[in-house]
């Protein structure tokens, strides 16, 4: 009976990388997120009325862009990754693929990214992106990751961007509204990203990188996740309070808002990491995705009643 294809291929003693190690290197729900919240920024900047070669040109060259920094993510991090259970499983610590491959195939990403937005979209969508790129691979990757446990507050302006450069795109110049789309994602990175630290603390002991509640105790950690989701749900008004949007989102957001609320809030009052840390993870991603959405339709379902008015 033939067995079903491996993973990687052997080849005359030497591991032969297979295209989804590639894949992998992208880190492709991560970078879902970032196209997705991009494309929603696009379509709020010009409602109605976005153009193609802008959205199709753009979304490709923020994709290219994020998918290289987080190529160059997983070459910075090789040693780290090796010692989590989390992440020892990727390419290069199992050795499918080596740093001179994955660092090349980093570069022909952003360089082909960076190309299509000079040339195809405009250049402060370019630049911006770029900025964003060296953001996350090299100022919090290689510096803030090791070097405070506030790393993921102060690295989450790069991770905050894309809406920023999805509205560029379509628009050539950064304007308020998508200033407060930014402020969003600023203010969900950390509970976002300290759920998932909460869940695996011991992974990042082990590894020694200084995450919060490695350094401060997961009980401070857990408090600080609630006191941020709180800030979350207030900047998530924003768009509201400034006219950006309508009641259609006001309702979204406060009942996804609620819903972050008592995830943050059962860890902290329950201190039971096991039940609710890895849940209230997935919960922020629903959360970011949800409420963005929510922005989509509460921009669009009055035209599209217009239309059909």
């Amino acid at each position: 009976m033939p067995q079903a294809p491996t993973k990687m291929a052997l080849v005359g003693g030497q591991v032969r990388a297979h295209w989804r190690d590639y894949y992998e290197l992208c880190k492709p729900r991560g970078g879902a997120l970032i196209v997705f919240t991009a494309m929603v920024g696009m379509f709020l900047a010009s409602p109605g009325a976005v153009p193609l070669g802008a959205f199709l040109f753009g979304t490709l060259g923020i994709a290219l862009c994020a998918a290289s920094g987080a190529a160059i993510n997983h070459v910075v991090d090789e040693e780290v990754d090796a010692r989590m259970a989390r992440t020892k499983r990727r390419p290069l610590p199992t050795g499918h693929l080596n740093r001179a491959g994955a660092l090349g195939f980093a570069f022909a990403l952003g360089l082909a990214g960076m190309a299509l937005l000079i040339w195809l979209v405009n250049p402060l969508t370019a630049w911006l992106t770029f900025a964003s790129l060296v953001g996350y691979a090299v100022v919090y990757t290689v510096f803030l990751k090791r070097a405070t446990p506030q790393n993921i507050v102060i690295g989450g302006a790069a991770g905050a961007a894309p809406p920023v450069l999805g509205w560029v795109a379509v628009t050539g110049e950064v304007q308020p509204h998508a200033l407060l789309l930014f402020l969003i994602i600023f203010a969900w990175t950390p509970p976002h990203f300290w759920a998932l630290a909460i869940a695996r603390y011991r992974d990042y002991a082990e590894a020694e990188i200084p995450m919060l509640p490695v350094t401060h105790g997961v009980a401070l950690t857990r408090l600080h996740l609630l006191l941020y989701t709180v800030l979350l749900v207030l900047v998530s008004l924003l768009p509201f309070a400034t006219g950006m949007s309508g009641w259609i989102y006001l309702v979204g957001a406060m009942g996804l808002g609620a819903g972050f609320l008592g995830q943050a809030l059962a860890l902290l009052v329950t201190g039971d990491d096991a039940r609710y840390a890895m849940p209230t993870f997935g919960y922020s991603i629903f959360y970011l995705m949800a409420l963005f959405a929510v922005l989509f339709v509460d921009a669009y379902l009055p035209l599209l009643g217009g239309l059909l008015a």
